[in-house]
Order: structure tokens, then C-alpha cells, then sequence
């Protein structure tokens, strides 16, 4: 191996543990207790060496954030593969609507906390969120062709059955469902049934 593939490897390799680590952070103190300074500290490096790979927190949380997508499209591929599509879209929405409510930290990321996108350039496209949308879209559309949905404009669909879930999951996740008066798992009951209820009313 030459200087240069091994200076490359090297980069990556200390890319990942930044990334782990910054993870690992968010995950158990939150996005505010979240600092370069402490990142350093928990791989033994100092501040400057990171501020080598990213300019700033916003920087590498969306990175981060990539990481938690990741790990969403892997719960996808795993728990909604059903061969009929319109199966498919209910293991899908309760795929995203669970992993939200077992991994707040990472949904406030991915969905909540606007400094990741602060990376952004207007109009640039969120390729963090691609891969896991066009796994709904594509379902969506598997639907609509089989006339299985009553929608024609699958972007709408697509943006309709992501409000859905999304509320299920932050009403949840910012406790807004004692309103309603009830236990952990009757609302977890409320959330399945909410889910099935509203493909229920889409199906064509």
C-alpha cells in the first residue's frame, strides 16, 4: 500500500470514530451537552484535530444524522419486505412510527432539530433523507399501479402518509398523548390502530 492509500484509509478510518463517537454522545446527553470539545476528549484527540474533518457541530451532526438514516432504511429492508405492496406500506409505517419511539434522540436528529440542516445550501437537495423517502415513494407507487390506492399524485401520498406517522411519532415523544388519559400501552394500542385505520381510509 502506497502513502497516499494509506493517509486515505487513515482519514477514514479517523472519520468514523468521530462519528461514532459524536453518536455515541448524542445519544446519551442530547444534542445540547454535545460539543467538539467533549468528542475530543472521548477518542483522546485534541478539539483541533476535528476541526480538521468538520468545520462545526452542525457539520458533523449531519453526518451523524446520515448515520441515523442508516440505520432506518436497514429497519426497513428488514421488517417492511413483504411482497404485496399494500402489506408492505402498513410493516413501513409501523417500521418508522416504532423506530421513533424507541430512538427519540435520533428522531429529534433526523426529523426535530433544525441545526443539521443548517449545512445546507438553498435548494440543495437533503441526500440524508433520500434513500429512506423514495423506499415509502416507491412502495406508494407499487400501490398505485395495482390500484390499490386511491391517489393519483404519489408525491402527495408520499408527504400525506410521512405527516401521518410523523405526528403519531412526535405527539408521542413530546408526551402529548396523556391528554388522552391513558397508559404506555394503551397508547401504543392507540398508535397501532391509528396507523391501520388510516391506511384503511386511503385504500381505494
Amino acid at each position: 500500500m502506497g502513502i497516499t492509500e494509506r493517509k486515505e484509509r487513515e482519514k477514514k478510518q479517523m472519520r468514523r470514530q468521530i462519528i461514532q463517537a459524536a453518536m455515541t454522545m448524542f445519544r446519551e446527553e442530547g444534542y445540547e451537552k454535545t460539543s467538539i470539545r467533549k468528542i475530543a476528549e472521548m477518542i483522546e484527540y485534541s478539539p483541533a484535530t476535528i476541526y480538521l474533518y468538520y468545520k462545526d457541530k452542525d457539520e458533523l451532526l449531519y453526518e451523524v444524522q446520515r448515520e441515523a438514516f442508516d440505520k432506518l432504511y436497514k429497519a426497513f429492508t428488514t421488517k417492511a419486505n413483504h411482497p404485496d405492496p399494500l402489506t408492505r406500506l402498513h410493516q413501513l409505517c409501523k417500521t418508522y412510527v416504532h423506530f421513533g419511539i424507541q430512538h427519540p434522540e435520533l428522531y429529534d436528529l433526523m426529523f426535530i432539530i433544525r441545526a443539521p440542516m443548517n449545512v445546507l445550501e438553498e435548494k440543495h437537495l437533503w441526500t440524508n433523507g433520500h434513500v429512506v423517502f423514495h423506499y415509502l415513494v416507491d412502495c406508494l407507487k407499487e400501490c398505485m399501479d395495482k390500484k390499490l390506492l386511491r391517489y393519483k399524485d404519489v408525491m402527495i401520498l408520499a408527504l400525506s402518509v410521512w405527516s401521518m406517522g410523523h405526528g403519531l411519532v412526535s405527539l408521542n415523544l413530546r408526551c402529548r398523548f396523556k391528554v388522552m388519559e391513558m397508559n404506555e400501552e394503551q397508547i401504543s394500542q392507540a398508535i397501532d390502530t391509528s396507523i391501520e385505520e388510516y391506511l384503511r381510509v386511503i385504500k381505494a
